[in-house]
């Protein structure tokens, strides 16, 4: 994995927004309607050529393909996992959002209106067969379109995200947890493996580390914490046999844009992020609730050789960050644990599922990236 060798590298977390044109078509896909097969991959290519090289052109050094492809950040392993169905009409409340609806009823009620944008359904996956990973045709394609896109541009890296093998669907087929999350673990291991094997950076998405230790009235912080080492273990059995410098771990505090006063504070959280076995460590820091957590890294020590992303850019608000808080938040970081193990990044994705409506305005997303570059820029003045 690159390093800030010489200047503060950039990237971000991956989910950009999908085209209209894209976003008419996957919904016809994921609705069961008949949709142009052919037609739908080539919008893909097309976007993620796009996307790739409006990255490069605004300044970003660590690259993705805004997962063009994928319906979300977490329900594209729907076709690439067999074993589940998909339940409609069926939702889970995680605890951290159930004691923020209570507080403020009224905002949740608004903001959930959003979601009539999206081009899927909500529903939740049950899992009630076997667990075998049958996404090597898709996983393929994803690499493809997004070697291609970078053959056409100069980019430091590229990294490709895939989700965490603990977070999603309920298990009504295993006869334990833990054998449900290793069968989980080892068929998700394929597509990590295969994301390396083309020579991309593995990220793995894991906001349920963050959710695991939140606030709970059904659970003690020492329950919750045991949870979250087991919750680690699984991350670290999916990833063994990969080499950690060609893997990043990002957790955060998913899509809740709201007040967010449950948020658990990252310092309960920073001992089992860095127990994963990864090389570099993506959280949020624009989040207002976050900013002031740098303050964490006076007192805990980042192991030899391994990097922090802290996110400069909140996926939650349309400001666009000035450089120069940017650069100070940079300075803060490589101050503490060191210029060259730091890599600047946004607090989490831009559109995390794919929708007509996503958190942030694409043309702001720009900018936002633009702002992060010059801010990178600024604080490898100070820095070399």
């Amino acid at each position: 994995m690159k390093t800030s060798t010489d200047r503060i590298l950039t990237t971000h977390v991956g989910s950009l927004a999908r085209p209209n044109a894209l976003l008419e078509t996957m919904r016809e896909k994921e609705n069961g309607r008949p949709y142009d097969e052919a037609a739908f991959a080539a919008q893909v290519r097309e976007a993620v050529v796009d996307v790739v090289h409006h990255q490069a052109e605004v300044g970003l050094d660590v690259v993705a393909d805004g997962e063009m492809g994928k319906v979300s950040f977490l329900t594209y392993v729907d076709e690439r996992i067999s074993g589940f169905e998909k339940i409609p009409g069926r939702s889970s409340m995680a605890p951290s959002w159930k004691r923020e609806l209570e507080m403020f009823p009224d905002y949740y009620q608004e903001y959930f209106k959003k979601y009539s944008h999206a081009v899927a359904p909500i529903h939740v996956m049950i899992c009630r067969g076997p667990i075998t990973y049958v996404g090597q045709e898709a996983v393929a394609k994803d690499i493809a379109n997004l070697k291609a896109a970078l053959a056409q541009v100069d980019v430091t890296e590229a990294f490709m995200p895939a989700t965490s093998p603990r977070g999603f669907g309920g298990n009504e087929y295993y006869a334990t947890e833990d054998e449900f999350n290793c069968a989980l673990a080892d068929a998700l291991r394929e597509e990590y493996r295969a994301i390396v094997d083309a020579g991309l950076v593995l990220q793995v998405d894991d906001p349920g580390l963050t959710e695991i230790l939140s606030d709970n009235p059904d659970s003690t912080i020492e329950e919750r914490r045991v949870e979250a080492g087991r919750h680690v273990e699984v991350v670290n059995y999916a990833l063994r046999g990969i080499p950690e410098d060609r893997v990043r771990f990002h957790t955060c505090y998913g899509l809740n844009h709201g007040p967010r006063l449950h948020d658990v504070p990252l310092s309960e959280v920073v001992p089992f992020m860095l127990a994963v076995n990864a090389a570099a460590y993506s959280f949020e820091v624009a989040n207002p609730r976050h900013q002031h957590e740098w303050r964490i890294w006076e007192d805990t020590k980042l192991p030899d050789g391994k990097l922090l992303i802290p996110g400069f850019l909140s996926h939650a608000m349309n400001f666009v960050e000035h450089p120069q808080l940017i650069a100070d938040g940079i300075e803060q970081y490589a101050n503490l644990v060191g210029r060259e193990n730091v890599i600047a990044g946004a607090d989490c994705g831009f559109s995390s599922r794919a929708s007509f409506s996503p958190e942030v305005h694409p043309s702001v997303v720009w900018a936002k990236f633009e702002a992060l570059a010059e801010g990178a820029r600024l604080a490898s003045r100070e820095l070399w």
